[in-house]
């Protein structure tokens, strides 16, 4: 028997998710049959943004190494109170996609802005892609807004919901701050 139940940790994830004002879409989950490495991935959305033009994805890959490694730590720990080992984590991926921009951000000062409202607790890259529909077409910039955080494998072991609520209200901070400047990012009718 696992010490780890990651589907209800994910499930877990997902119920945490929707009370911190999100909407659950879809899930998906892969096993890697060589490797045993899962994936679980997780469409979500701000309430604030049925209608769009935001959808977060949520990632989480399952190493089975750390998931071992952990397992035999706990095994070999004589006393069952014992806090649990702290050297294990899972890393989970948030990605924020918008449909392509005609009128696209600085780069520079969306990172900025966006390090102040993910704040430590939810680092943020931001990178854009330039595509080209055909040679004669201007180009379609598409914004990609990326957060990674480490999920220690002792909070999922304690089932410590409580290590993820920071976490989750930066996303929705974010997912709020995308929303509200994607109407000029996607304005048309100034061209």
């Amino acid at each position: 028997m696992a010490v780890i139940d990651v589907a209800g940790f994910v499930a877990d994830l997902k119920s945490h998710a929707i009370d911190h004002g999100f909407h659950v879409h879809d899930e998906r989950h892969f096993v890697e049959t060589y490797s045993l490495r899962q994936l679980w991935e997780v469409d979500l959305h701000p309430e604030e943004a049925c209608n769009g033009p935001i959808d977060l994805h949520l990632a989480l890959e399952v190493d089975p190494r750390a998931l071992l490694g952990f397992e035999d730590k706990v095994i070999e720990q004589d006393d069952p109170e014992a806090e649990p080992p702290a050297d294990f984590s899972f890393p989970l991926q948030f990605t924020w996609t918008l449909p392509p921009l005609p009128h696209p951000p600085d780069l520079l000062i969306l990172a900025t802005e966006l390090a102040g409202v993910g704040t430590v607790t939810l680092p943020i890259e931001v990178s854009a892609i330039d595509s080209f529909p055909s040679v004669t077409d201007a180009p379609e910039r598409s914004l990609s807004v990326t957060a990674r955080v480490p999920v220690s494998l002792a909070d999922i072991y304690s089932n410590n919901d409580e290590a993820f609520c920071d976490v989750l209200d930066r996303c929705g901070d974010v997912s709020l701050f995308l929303l509200e400047k994607a109407p000029q990012w996607l304005d048309e009718s100034s061209l």
